[in-house]
């Protein structure tokens, strides 16, 4: 009842008011264009993330990837074998190599150990640079997808759903954009980048003698 009662007093003002603004400022009234309707907003919502998760496509490319890092992984792993027998070998031969052959032998070993830091890194590197052109193809079809459906519904703003914390189910079409990419995208074959590996840093130069300062 307070609630009414209230209603009735500002209700009474506001008509006061405007009766009062009528009156002052009639010409102003008169000269004044109406208001241009605002564009309608319609809104799409899509769930990236799910897209590159569960798509047919991205499963491929994520089981293709698994495999080259597990071959990689045993490449690797047979190397380090290697090496880890040619340390204890050295260590082996401590007491019966000198010094300068000893030495020879320890850099010659520190060479390999980085060269194959420098291989592991490389494989690494083309497997991330393959990993991102497929995801990459995959993309580019969602994209046209999302387009076609937002033009479909008369879309004019499509939200990522991760950027959003509270929406109604109803712009959701995640599920419409995941049936038409794997309809589009059914198989995915990832282009394995070769891994390139750096060379290997040059020796710094030895820093030239100074001469031998005279007796006086």
């Amino acid at each position: 009842m307070s609630f009414n009662l209230v209603g009735r007093a500002r209700l009474a003002m506001l008509v006061g008011l405007g009766a009062a603004l009528s009156v002052a400022g009639a010409p102003a009234a008169r000269a004044q264009q109406p208001a241009a309707a605002a564009p309608s907003l319609t809104v799409l919502v899509v769930d990236v993330q799910s897209l590159l998760q569960n798509s047919k496509a991205a499963k491929m490319v994520r089981q293709q990837i698994e495999q080259k890092r597990n071959e990689y992984a045993k490449e690797i792993s047979h190397q380090e074998e290697v090496l880890r027998q040619e340390r204890d070998t050295l260590q082996r031969q401590q007491a019966s190599l000198s010094a300068d052959a000893l030495n020879q032998k320890g850099r010659d070993f520190q060479q390999k150990v980085n060269e194959l830091d420098r291989n592991v890194q490389a494989k690494r590197q083309a497997l991330e640079k393959s990993n991102a052109d497929a995801l990459e193809k995959i993309q580019e079809a969602m994209l046209k997808i999302i387009a076609d459906i937002s033009k479909e519904k008369k879309a004019n703003m499509v939200f990522q759903r991760a950027e959003l914390v509270l929406f109604d189910q109803g712009f959701d079409v995640t599920d419409s954009v995941l049936q038409k990419l794997d309809e589009t995208l059914p198989t995915m074959a990832v282009n394995f980048v070769a891994p390139v590996v750096a060379a290997a840093p040059a020796p710094a130069a030895a820093a030239p003698a100074k001469p031998a300062k005279k007796k006086q």
